[in-house]
């Protein structure tokens, strides 16, 4: 299940310190594991005693909550979380935006280009300005009927049914796209949803968001106040990789809420 072992990239910056939040309400919301690993260049003694005076830091600021602390060299941060993920058995890797993204909106740095376009877990990121408000109370999908989807609909049902929240499928349809096809699509991924997790009917909903780009047709889809979206790696993804596709990226761009892209086969 996602988020049974997270693990938050800590960055000495706001969007460090929203990397961290989310990554707590992931825990507490799945009773999992909570790593929290800061990464320095490797050759300089100074940089790795600053990482763990960082992680000194941090861990006053999660009181008593349970967490490892790790300090991890490597040259580039999006490789060293990516290899220390799957060294310490975390599902997730969680970061933040970075500064001069807009408000409620996702920004793409390095290292999140990086990680979402190799990382062997999953990724999730928070939006610029993140700050808790309440529990998560729905779980959508962006969907659109390919096998990579299917694996997103059924990891993120069993989730839904572990945490006794509603799923939500969504499909957008852009600039003339055929709207009764897709909703047939969204049909068969409901039966794929509540087949796979024992989800009730009044559990799962589908919803066909419409507009003239992805930005629109995403607004004209509604959004809680409390609410994770997940994403199905790109086609083009390697076996049990992340690799988000154009139109993908932009969803990222545009959601107004936390992401969570799977890899690959992701299990």
């Amino acid at each position: 299940m996602i988020g049974e072992h997270v693990l938050a990239g800590f960055t000495p910056d706001v969007g460090g310190r929203e990397a961290l939040q989310l990554a707590r309400e992931v825990v507490a919301r799945t009773g999992g594991r909570l790593t929290v690993a800061a990464v320095h260049p490797p050759g300089r003694p100074a940089a790795a005693g600053e990482a763990h005076a960082l992680l000194e830091q941090v861990a006053a600021l999660l009181d008593d909550q349970p967490a490892e602390f790790v300090a991890h060299e490597s040259r580039g941060v999006a490789r060293g979380l990516s290899v220390l993920a799957s060294r310490a058995g975390a599902d997730v890797i969680v970061i933040g935006s970075p500064a001069g993204g807009a408000r409620g909106r996702i920004a793409v740095g390095s290292t999140a280009d990086h990680l979402l376009h190799s990382a062997t877990e999953a990724v999730m990121l928070a939006p610029a300005g993140y700050e808790r408000r309440e529990e998560l109370d729905r779980i959508t999908v962006a969907y659109v009927r390919r096998p990579q989807c299917d694996e997103a609909v059924v990891r993120a049902a069993q989730v839904a049914a572990a945490l006794g929240i509603p799923l939500r499928l969504l499909t957008l349809a852009v600039d003339g796209d055929e709207a009764e096809r897709l909703r047939d699509d969204l049909a068969l991924a409901i039966r794929l949803a509540r087949g796979s997790s024992g989800l009730a009917a009044e559990a799962v909903e589908a919803e066909l968001g419409e507009g003239d780009d992805i930005a629109d047709a995403l607004h004209d889809a509604g959004w809680s106040r409390a609410e994770l979206l997940v994403c199905a790696s790109s086609e083009d993804a390697a076996a049990h990789r992340v690799f988000l596709g154009e139109n993908a990226l932009k969803v990222l761009r545009a959601a107004p809420c936390p992401v969570a892209v799977l890899p690959r086969g992701y299990t």
